[in-house]
């Protein structure tokens, strides 16, 4: 027997899920994540089928000092979820989500994806905030604060999370809610994948849809002032069912045409939404408006072509607390000068119930009415990589006199996850309280390959 077939016939002896080591055919699409600019080859690959099995897996890693990466939907663009020479817990076969419409509550497994979710929420009229694009997994989304196009109105995912199964560093499975472990309950709400292996999630369901007023209308890039300046005003007085986002991007008939863009999305009746939306049809000449009735499943759907998997990407972010004229003028002048047909500049709106939790109530501390600015550099030839990566540095750099304080978690790339700066700004006033959390469950620092909390 060769030393590197040891270990992973030890650990597959441990799992009803199976176990890949390079040599293994299906090892090369298991390490791959979303973002192919990530390239890491962990030692081995725990394709894990339940809570057990991952209880299985943090043992073994821990016994042999591996380091250890979690993959749930393997979305974050940093690539926390796969490591170099680590074990990867896959949690990809992990996808059962139970929903009880009775209760208002549904149960996701921590591979699930928005997709998933959604899918199976929407056959009761019942859905939470959740991902902008389908494919994004259930967990990390929501274990770093989780914006998306409900939290006009039911806030963030996080403010949904009524509990979550997670395996701990000591390789013991605890339910963290209001009422058990809640210290680890209110970090797991923002405080990203520090604690442990979410295993399962629990949410509260809102009724919503399954038909909502949603979609997008883009305008030619010469309107690009108007549009954004537009969208600000738009912004200053929405209801609480109504989530806007904008940018300036590309058409997504892969043509290369610079557009401006709003979509939208609804969460209320098709009446009110049909009145919400008239300003955004009635506004300028687009050269598209598909914004009207459709699913809600749909409209997480919207932006999922522009996200392919493999695809290579760079995205830096910041707050902003207001879109002043300068900050709009420089959107336009950084994406005129973006070298891929693919990337793009978008803001993120937040209000309503987002906004109405205390900064310290979860880990997740940014609940000021504003934007989220992000630079998506998106590209499919490596070859192209450093123009790409150059550009989405420079137009975050330009942008950087009008942020205000704070970074959204879930999009810090892989230069800023272990950059103390980034992620102490992402955490914000409750840093220190996390910190104390993290020395409680995982003193060793076992959980690292993240948007690291030191303990």
């Amino acid at each position: 027997m060769t030393t590197e077939a040891h270990p992973s016939d030890a650990l597959r002896a441990q799992l009803a899920g199976s176990v890949l080591s390079p040599s293994d055919t299906a090892y090369e699409d298991a390490r791959r994540v979303h973002n192919g600019l990530i390239d890491r080859r962990p030692a081995l690959v725990a394709r894990c089928h339940g809570t057990a099995d991952v209880q299985a897996a943090v043992r073994f890693a821990r016994e042999r000092g591996l380091a250890i990466a979690v993959r749930g939907g393997g979305h974050n663009v940093a690539g926390n979820a796969v490591c170099d020479g680590g074990l990867m817990i896959d949690l990809s076969a992990m996808r059962g989500v139970h929903v009880d419409p009775r209760a208002r509550r549904a149960r996701a497994q921590g591979g699930a994806t928005w997709g998933d979710y959604n899918r199976e929420t929407q056959l009761h009229g019942l859905a939470s905030t959740g991902g902008v694009v389908s494919t994004t997994g259930v967990g990390g989304l929501t274990l770093g604060g989780g914006l998306g196009w409900l939290m006009g109105k039911h806030g963030m995912a996080v403010d949904s999370l009524r509990a979550v199964e997670l395996v701990t560093a000591a390789g013991e499975v605890v339910r963290a809610s209001a009422d058990e472990h809640p210290d680890l309950f209110w970090a797991v709400r923002g405080g990203g994948g520090n604690f442990g292996v979410a295993t399962w999630l629990e949410y509260e369901v809102y009724p919503v849809g399954p038909t909502v007023t949603g979609g997008l209308v883009a305008h030619p890039f010469a309107a690009a002032r108007d549009v954004l300046r537009f969208y600000r005003d738009f912004t200053a007085s929405l209801p609480d069912e109504l989530t806007a986002f904008a940018g300036v991007l590309h058409a997504p008939d892969g043509s290369g045409t610079k557009l401006a863009g709003i979509i939208v999305c609804h969460a209320g009746s098709l009446e009110a939404g049909a009145a919400a939306v008239a300003p955004v049809k009635r506004f300028g000449s687009p050269v598209m408006d598909v914004i009207g009735p459709m699913p809600y499943t749909a409209v997480n759907m919207l932006f999922d072509a522009g996200f392919p998997r493999g695809a290579l990407n760079y995205w830096k972010s910041n707050f902003l607390a207001a879109l002043g004229d300068a900050a709009i003028d420089t959107m336009i002048e950084r994406f005129a000068a973006t070298p891929s047909p693919m990337s793009g500049l978008l803001l993120e709106h937040f209000h309503g119930s987002a906004t109405r939790v205390g900064p310290t109530e979860t880990a997740f501390p940014h609940r000021s009415v504003g934007y989220n600015f992000l630079a998506v550099g998106e590209w499919l030839d490596a070859s192209a990589t450093s123009a790409n990566v150059a550009w989405a540095r420079e137009a975050y750099a330009a942008m950087a006199p009008h942020f205000t304080s704070g970074r959204y978690v879930n999009y810090l790339n892989a230069d800023e996850v272990t950059e103390g700066s980034a992620v102490s700004a992402a955490f914000g006033p409750n840093w220190k309280r996390l910190r104390e959390v993290k020395r409680r469950y995982d003193p060793a620092n076992v959980f690292h390959l993240n948007q690291n909390i030191e303990p």
